[in-house]
């Protein structure tokens, strides 16, 4: 059994920031690829960032040069720090994480339950 739970979310103003922060527990050998993606009130959800084992990035356009994911591997956790944060970024926001739990088993990929981000004035 593999578990994330994030934390951050809230209620922002436009211009502000939040960190949202996703633990990743249970049966780990290895993880590979870790992220975030959105889901807003009435539309599909979409992948916003990405950070991979080494460390490399990935940003969807629409977080470019605001957001910034990074992970720690020691703790098996990934943030998303978002600056800069507009009403269009309001949306439940899951974490996932690509995870081997044994080392001869195939990596699958894992669901956060989703923190609600609200940028409102």
């Amino acid at each position: 059994q593999v578990q994330l739970v994030e934390s951050g979310g809230g209620l922002v103003q436009p211009g502000g920031s939040l960190r949202l922060s996703c633990a990743v527990s249970g049966s780990i050998f290895s993880i590979n690829a870790m992220g975030w993606f959105r889901q807003a009130p009435g539309k599909q959800r979409e992948w916003v960032a990405t950070v991979t084992s080494g460390g490399s990035t990935n940003y969807a356009d629409s977080a470019k040069g605001r957001f910034t994911i990074s992970r720690d591997n020691a703790k098996n956790t990934v943030y998303l720090q978002m600056n800069s944060l507009k009403p269009e970024d309001t949306a439940v926001y899951y974490c996932y994480a690509n995870v081997k739990a044994t080392s001869w088993g195939a990596a699958r990929s894992y669901w956060g339950q989703g923190t609600q981000v609200t940028v409102s004035s």
